[in-house]
């Protein structure tokens, strides 16, 4: 092997040993940060690649931090980094805050991150607050009338609140609440159509922003609508609902009535069996006393002019009564 050759390999050689030693060694990253006056050793960004760290995710935003005015320490933000968090997003909320002069610790700024929290948009809605319009809430007046108001919710963050207050939605839900509390305890709907106002005042001296992520600056009422008749309509409902069950007292009485008169034609037709089986006797001791002698013919004869009497008499009271009748439909 020529002299030549030997030395181009062991230059490809070292080219590639230093090829991989600058990738895993940022020295780029190294040179840009002490321009920057970020104060880093070249050990520790070595000491960040055995750790899974990307250097550039901390030290860009230390960078940042430190042309800001901000003194931070790089331990902190690979912390907060190996937890999960976003470091540039907290490194912009501090910035933000400093320029707004709102007192904002890394800390708390990285503790709001890792709750889940976007910190810069926290800090952007606590220098420019932000509108929350709820949706048509239907509230009754004291005179039935419904009323259906929307409002619109001005906020502020209090960021000192952010971890671990509630969200939009209890700030909703309170609102709707008030409104429901406030038209219910109105006299008259037309109460609170003249007075709108009415409804922000009772909702504001509530304090409705107790345990939640937002102070409440305002509440202007957006729109208000006259509903159904609620009062009359559940009248309505109520006496439909009386003539049902006296439909249902009426329908039973009459089943009762049914099922006596149904007991009382059992009755009589069980006497009336009884009766027929008694005359059917009758004959046969009419002819067991004739055999013994103690009754008479004369006695069976006049026995049989009393009942042929007695059948006639019916009978003119019956054509009596149907004569009666006609007249009666005649007239």
């Amino acid at each position: 092997m020529s002299p030549i050759v030997g030395f181009g390999i062991m230059a490809i050689v070292v080219l590639l040993v230093l090829g991989l030693l600058l990738s895993f060694i940022p020295v780029g990253l190294w040179i840009t940060a002490y321009f920057s006056g970020v104060k880093i050793g070249i050990f520790t960004l070595v000491g960040m690649r055995f750790r899974r760290v990307s250097p550039s995710r901390i030290v860009n935003p230390l960078i940042k931090a430190t042309k800001a005015g901000l003194d931070l320490d790089i331990d902190k933000l690979e912390a907060h980094y190996l937890a999960g968090g976003d470091v540039d997003s907290v490194i912009n909320a501090l910035i933000a805050a400093q320029r707004a002069e709102i007192f904002l610790e890394f800390e708390r700024a990285a503790a709001i991150d890792l709750a889940g929290r976007e910190v810069l948009s926290a800090v952007q809605v606590s220098v420019n607050p932000k509108v929350i319009e709820t949706p048509k809430v239907a509230a009754v007046s004291r005179d039935g009338i419904e009323v259906m108001v929307k409002a619109r919710v001005t906020v502020r963050v209090n960021i000192e609140r952010l971890v671990g207050g509630a969200g939009e939605e209890t700030i909703i839900a309170r609102v709707g609440e008030g409104i429901v509390t406030t038209v219910g305890s109105a006299t008259s709907h037309k109460e609170v159509l003249e007075n709108p106002d009415l409804i922000s005042r009772t909702v504001l001296s509530k304090g409705l922003d107790a345990g939640t992520a937002f102070e409440i600056l305002s509440i202007d009422i957006a729109d208000v609508d006259v509903g159904r008749n609620i009062g009359a309509q559940l009248q309505t409902e109520q006496a439909e609902a009386d003539k049902r069950i006296a439909q249902a007292k009426a329908e039973e009485r009459r089943a009762m009535a049914v099922a006596k008169e149904q007991e009382m034609v059992a009755a009589v037709q069980e006497m009336r069996a009884k009766v027929v089986e008694a005359e059917a006797e009758v004959p046969k001791a009419m002819a067991m006393a004739l055999r013994e002698g103690k009754l008479g013919v004369m006695d069976y004869y006049n026995m049989q002019n009393i009942m042929a009497d007695t059948t006639m008499r019916k009978s003119i009271s019956i054509l009596g009564k149907e004569e009666d009748t006609n007249s009666q439909v005649k007239k």
